[in-house]
C-alpha cells in the first residue's frame, strides 16, 4: 500500500462515521432531523465536525500497519499511542468517538495489513491486534471498563478481542435487508438495532443499569420482529422506542461505533460500486 491508499482507508472510516451521525432516526441518539431543539443540532454539528478530525489518526494508524505488516505486539503499542494523540486532536475539536476510533482504528489497521480481505478476515486480524496489550497505556481505569468489571460486560475491549461479532452481525442484517428491498436507511436502522438488541451496551448499564439494558434489548428485537424499519409495524415501534429512550434520557452509545465499523467493511467491499456511506440518511424512510 502506498500514502495514498492509507488516506483512502482512513477516509472510507470517517466517512462511514459521519453516514452513521447522519443516520435518523436512531433511538436516543443525536438525531439530525431536530429542528427545535438548539443543543441537539449543536450537538450534531459539533460531531460530524470533530468526526472528520480522526482523518490524520486513522491514516497514520493505516501506515504503521502497513510497515509493520503482521498484527504485533509492537504495532499493537504504536495504533495505542496515536490514538491518545488522536483523542486530544478530537478534543480540540470538539470531542467524542472515541468508542468509533476504537473499533474503526482496529479495523483500518486491519485493512491495511490484508488489503481486500473478506470481513470476516479483516475482523480476525482485528482480533489478534486487540488480544495485545497496550504496555503505554495509562493505568487509570475507565468508566466503560470500571462498568464492565461490576457486570461482567464485555465493553469495547471485549468486543475487538472477540473479533468484533457486532459488526459481522450488523453486516448479515444489512445484506439480508436491502435483498428484502429496504431502502439504504432502512438496511443501516435495522443493522443498528441488530447491534442493539443484544449488545451489552456498558453506557446503558451505566444509566439504566441490567433491567434498562434489557428493556431495550427486547424493544430493539421487538422493531425487527415487527419486520423491521421497512414495514409500517416497524416503522411505528422504532418512533415509540426512540420517543421512549429521549424521555429517558437513556442514549445507546456503544451501539452507534460498532455499526460505523460495519458500514466501513460494508464500503470496502462495496469499491468499484455506486453505493457511498454518506448517501441521504432520509431517503424512504418516514419520520
Amino acid at each position: 500500500m502506498n500514502n495514498r491508499e492509507d488516506q483512502a482507508l482512513a477516509q472510507a472510516a470517517v466517512d462511514a462515521l459521519v453516514g452513521q451521525l447522519a443516520l435518523a432516526p436512531k433511538p436516543g441518539l443525536p438525531d439530525p432531523r431536530d429542528l427545535t431543539a438548539r443543543a441537539t443540532r449543536r450537538d450534531h454539528s459539533a460531531l460530524r465536525w470533530s468526526a472528520r478530525a480522526l482523518l490524520p489518526g486513522l491514516t497514520a494508524m493505516a501506515a504503521a500497519a502497513r510497515r509493520t505488516g503482521e498484527p504485533s505486539a509492537r504495532l499493537r503499542t504504536e495504533l495505542g499511542a496515536i490514538g491518545r494523540s488522536t483523542e486530544h486532536t478530537v478534543g480540540l475539536a470538539g470531542g467524542g468517538h472515541r468508542g468509533a476510533l476504537w473499533t474503526l482504528g482496529l479495523l483500518v489497521a486491519a485493512a491495511a495489513l490484508h488489503p481486500g480481505a473478506e470481513p470476516t478476515d479483516t475482523t480476525a486480524l482485528a482480533r489478534q491486534l486487540a488480544a495485545h496489550p497496550d504496555r503505554r497505556a495509562p493505568r487509570r481505569p475507565s468508566r466503560g471498563s470500571t462498568v464492565s468489571a461490576r457486570y461482567g460486560a464485555a465493553g469495547a475491549r471485549g468486543e475487538a478481542k472477540a473479533g468484533f461479532p457486532h459488526v459481522r452481525r450488523a453486516l448479515t442484517t444489512l445484506t439480508t435487508a436491502r435483498a428484502r428491498g429496504a431502502t439504504e436507511p432502512q438496511a443501516r436502522l435495522d443493522a443498528l438495532l441488530t447491534v442493539m438488541s443484544t449488545l451489552q451496551d456498558t453506557e446503558l448499564l451505566y444509566t439504566a443499569g441490567p433491567k434498562g439494558l434489557r428493556h431495550v434489548q427486547a424493544a430493539a428485537r421487538g422493531v425487527l420482529e415487527a419486520g423491521g424499519t421497512a414495514a409500517d409495524p416497524g416503522a411505528t415501534a422504532l418512533r415509540a422506542l426512540d420517543a421512549d429512550l429521549r424521555t429517558r434520557a437513556w442514549a445507546p452509545r456503544g451501539s452507534g461505533p460498532l455499526l460505523s465499523g460495519a458500514l466501513f467493511l460494508d464500503a470496502l467491499g462495496a469499491r468499484g460500486t455506486a453505493r457511498s456511506t454518506t448517501g441521504d440518511p432520509h431517503r424512504g424512510l418516514s419520520a
